[in-house]
């Protein structure tokens, strides 16, 4: 029984006063946020107190149309009692006020995509109350001017660049540029013309009711577990949507108490690089949204870090310093404890350390795999623990190139190195604009004045994201770090207008439009487009990459056809070539016109004629594939798309080709037009162009086989081919194309006087297929799964057509994850558990692995290791994913 169910249904979690009802094991339950906070008073630390609504209330309000379930009110109320308690204020109370916060909880980080309200329990009553307490009545307006604006968005749903711009004008009379230059009855004054807002657009006064305004927060925080930039957010980093949020209240503590306040953000470890240092920023005289919302930039925890960023402020460290001597013990302890770089918001009031929250600190993957490594050579997690600790999709940043360190830079602008890597684009200042064009396939750079959650989707299309505020725990920071993405972030010098589309900086201006590339590591901005290096994976990167090797069951193998693919294969450590696309050869220039001369051919005497043409071409770059591989199997795909792709369509296109080759244009268009098909991925191709044509696939074994040879006679690599035969669906097709090859086989290697080791496969792409498996293992020793086809031919979906309407079917949850990205289990999976089991049946040593995209997704590559493959295919930048996926699979299959 879960604690939503039965009479006594429990749905309120209390903590505080270093007591709780909850742990940091009861995540599903209480989410990251409430688990911890309940974790951290339990461990005797200063969090103030509080209570958690759980996630089981979420999936309640969404089942039941909004409404809460039965006896929430009452546990809320007793809660909220518990709290006035602790804290010693009255929820309402004019003279004596609880102001408390109302936030978002997943089980999985998510930050920025839900809403927060800070503040709550202020009204025109309570404002003065706070005031008196405070004895400061320039905070306690600036509390409720901050609490209306707030509001008003999360709950009202009123625009707040309608606040702001009353705030802008406001400093803009009185010729001040901060906020802090703002006095008591300034702000009072705000507060006024903010509720008059309130009023004009809604036709009702702001909520005084602290009860009114408390269940509106709660239901404004679970409605937004659905917002657009939740879900996308969700659908980014593959978090299901039945998870649901928590709702975490807890008593305000206040960092905008005068000079011995403050808030800021801490990491324990550098998220950007993983060194050992503490890294984060703090406020003085500011709440926590000043901070992450880059409203502010704010200002180094250390004197280490403001010496090296060259900031004359000071740090908290010397600002503050018997508060961060506490800060200091308390997120080592932390981290201690969680045995994990923590990422931690904190609050001083007067003088007094707060701990408002923690969790496992968002990183790059450079950061993940030092902090890993680091962790397990310090004796404070395992080895195999390490492993677990790096999102293998993650390391995809690391395989791209970087500025060449020699190259010129011509410098725009700097900023805070937020999030490490280099890219270039286009300049776009909007979200929107980076959607467009990223849409039309155009890279660009999105450059914002400061990001906020709505920025989502354009940041996901941007290669590399500028802002000119905000510091490096900012919104824009901490979204790009977990994106992978570059940012630069307070680039100060940058100025940005709008509505003239440009960007000004040291005298220049850049329009929408302008290339240019950022350096995420420099924190720096540059004209153009700067030249590239490839990255060098060594250090951490190859340390943990031995530990995964070592317990991991599953082999990973590449997709290439190239020489330059198999060698950058190999440096990622694939272990052969799982698919080569022999087709992809023909599209040479200096080779097409020998394919189409074979396919213009009236008869098989002039078919192969062309073809031998082709076959030493097709050699030569089976020799290359077969030397770098060696010692590793090559699996060769014989031809397999249609004839008619190879041959020009249009008028215009076969009249150029005509002229260039010397082919008759007549004749180019009429076979064009007679090879035709309605349906081409279901027409004549794959294995069916080997029984049409044999003379094709003979060619192709005979240059397989030759290569071979060519190789071992030179000493240079131990070949090891395997000739595999696409789209076969039945077991006579399978006898005829095994026989053909054998026979081809045998003829060059008597021809030669050297015997080859080879191997017959066959690629199951089709539904009969996996249902008659056992008919194609009497002559197939290996099964390939093209995982892109069979996916298309079980589910019926055209995957070049999908787009169109697949995200309708995620949107509306029909389908949880787009099944050409992650295998369907259910259906596609299926098809592959039955044809394993019904292959090894007929050949009990039979070899099975899959090469399509799938190869490279972490979930698909569990599965294969739950149901026995041998090994997984994908392509060449994928193979370090594929390694440390394998061996996670592996360990979780121990446990």
């Amino acid at each position: 029984m879960t604690s939503g169910e039965g009479a006594k249904a429990r749905w309120v979690y209390s903590f505080g006063g270093g007591d709780a009802d909850g742990a940091a094991s009861m995540k599903d339950l209480l989410g990251g946020k409430g688990a911890n906070l309940a974790e951290m008073s339990s461990l005797g630390l200063p969090v103030p107190a509080g209570f958690t609504i759980t996630t089981e209330v979420c999936t309640r309000f969404y089942a039941d149309g909004g409404a809460y379930p039965d006896g929430l009110a009452a546990q809320v109320a007793e809660a909220l009692g518990l709290v006035e308690k602790r804290v010693d204020k009255i929820f309402g109370d004019p003279g004596n006020p609880l102001l408390v916060s109302v936030r978002s909880g997943a089980r999985a980080s998510m930050p920025g995509m839900m809403d927060t309200v800070l503040n709550l329990g202020l009204n025109d009553e309570t404002v003065e109350g706070l005031a008196s307490l405070a004895n400061d009545r320039r905070f306690a307006f600036d509390c409720y001017r901050r609490f209306i604006q707030m509001y008003s968005n999360v709950v009202l749903g009123l625009d707040h660049h309608m606040f702001e711009e009353i705030l802008d004008d406001r400093k803009d009379m009185l010729g001040v540029t901060v906020d802090t230059a703002l006095s008591a009855d300034d702000w009072q004054a705000l507060v006024g013309e903010y509720k008059a807002v309130v009023l004009r657009e809604r036709g009702k006064d702001f909520p005084q009711s602290p009860q009114e305004q408390l269940w509106g927060a709660i239901g404004a925080v679970f409605t937004s577990w659905n917002n657009d930039r939740a879900k996308f957010y969700r659908r980014m980093h593959d978090i299901p949507d039945a998870w649901g949020t928590a709702v975490n209240i807890q008593s305000m503590v206040f960092g905008n108490m005068g000079e011995t306040s403050a808030t800021g953000v801490a990491f324990t470890r550098d998220p950007s690089t993983g060194e050992g240092r503490l890294y984060g920023e703090f406020l003085v005289n500011a709440q926590g949204e000043d901070v992450v919302a880059g409203i502010r930039t704010p200002q180094s925890l250390t004197k280490a870090a403001r010496e090296a960023m060259g900031d004359q402020t000071p740090s908290m460290e010397e600002a503050m310093p018997e508060v961060f001597g506490q800060f200091e013990e308390a997120i080592g302890r932390l981290e201690r404890h969680y045995r994990d770089m923590q990422d931690i918001e904190f609050t001083v009031e007067r003088g007094r350390l707060y701990i408002l929250q923690t969790r496992n600190g968002k990183r790059t993957a450079k950061a993940a795999l030092k902090v890993a490594v680091d962790l397990a050579n310090e004796g404070v997690i395992t080895r195999e623990e390490a492993i677990g600790r790096v999102d293998p999709a993650s390391l995809d940043q690391l395989m791209h190139p970087t500025i060449d360190v020699n190259s010129a830079r011509d410098i725009i602008a700097v900023g805070l190195p937020a999030s490490p890597g280099a890219a270039t684009g286009k300049i776009v200042f909007t979200a929107e604009a980076a959607e467009r064009q990223w849409a039309n396939g155009e890279p660009v750079i999105l450059v914002r004045e400061e990001t906020s959650p709505e920025d989502i989707r354009g940041m996901d299309a941007a290669r590399g994201i500028v802002t000119a505020r905000g510091g490096m725990t900012s919104h824009a920071a901490v979204v790009a770090r977990g994106m992978g993405r570059p940012c630069v972030s307070g680039a100060g010098e940058l100025h940005i207008d709008l509505k003239a589309g440009e960007m000004r900086a040291r005298g220049r201006v850049f329009k929408a439009g302008d290339t240019i590339t950022i350096d995420g590591a420099k924190g720096e901005i540059l004209a153009g487009a700067a030249p590239m290096v490839e990255p060098e994976l060594s250090g951490d990167f190859a340390e943990l990459m031995t530990w995964a090797d070592a317990v991991r069951r599953l082999r990973v193998r590449a997709n290439a056809e190239t020489a330059t693919d198999a060698a950058m294969a190999r440096q990622f450590g694939a272990e052969g070539i799982g698919l080569v696309r022999t087709e992809h050869m023909f599209f040479d220039e200096a080779r097409i016109a020998a394919v189409r001369e074979m396919i213009l051919a009236d008869d098989e005497k002039g078919r192969r004629a062309a073809l031998a043409k082709i076959h030493p071409m097709q050699k030569g770059d089976f020799v290359a594939l077969l030397e770098i591989m060696d010692g590793y199997p090559v699996t060769f795909r014989l031809l397999d798309p249609p004839l008619h792709e190879f041959l020009p369509h249009t008028q215009e296109d076969v009249a150029a080709v005509a002229k260039a080759t010397g082919l008759d244009a007549d004749k180019l268009l009429r076979r064009a037009r007679e090879l035709r098909e309605s349906n081409p991925m279901l027409g004549h191709r794959g294995c069916r162009l080997g029984v049409a044509f044999p003379e094709i696939y003979e060619m192709q074994v005979r240059a397989i086989i030759e290569a071979a040879c060519e190789v071992a006679a030179s000493g240079k690599a131990t070949p090891i081919p395997e000739i595999m035969q696409p789209l076969v669906a039945m077991g006579e097709e399978m006898d005829f194309l095994r026989a053909l090859t054998d026979r081809v086989a045998k003829a060059v290697m008597a021809e030669q006087g050297r015997t080859i080791e080879y191997h017959v496969g066959a690629m199951i792409e089709l539904p009969r297929a996996a249902l008659r498996a056992a008919d194609l293992a009497r002559g197939a020793e290996f099964f390939s799964f093209g995982t892109n086809d069979l996916t298309q031919t079980t589910f019926g979906i055209s995957r070049d057509d999908s787009s169109r309407f697949l995200n309708a079917y995620l949107d509306k949850g029909i389908l949880g994850k787009d099944p050409f990205v992650s295998l369907d289990v259910d259906g596609v999976g299926a098809l592959i558990e039955m044809a394993a089991e019904r292959g090894r049946q007929v050949r009990p040593d039979m070899k099975l692995g899959i090469c399509g995209e799938h190869g490279g997704d972490p979930s698909s590559i569990a599965f294969c290791e739950r149901v026995g493959l041998n090994y997984v295919s994908c392509s060449a930048y994928r193979v370090p994913i594929a390694r440390l996926a394998a061996a996670q699979a592996a360990l979780a299959t121990r446990r």
